[in-house]
């Protein structure tokens, strides 16, 4: 599996989301309180993230 997204629980027994790309993890997100809400998350960021401009700040 080239890429995927991973909905774990951290250490505080939030559900967070990981997306990794060739086993490497390209970002996480925020902790939430139900696993509901990561899959809602995952589906905001398939859905708006193609879209999503880039701002370079350097």
């Amino acid at each position: 599996m080239a890429h995927h997204f991973e909905i774990y629980k951290d250490k505080a027994g939030e559900f967070r989301v990981r997306f990794s790309y060739n086993s490497e993890v390209m970002f996480s997100t925020q902790g939430y309180s139900s696993k509901e809400s990561a899959k809602n998350a995952i589906a905001s960021i398939q859905k708006n993230g193609p879209g999503a401009e880039t701002v370079d700040n350097s």
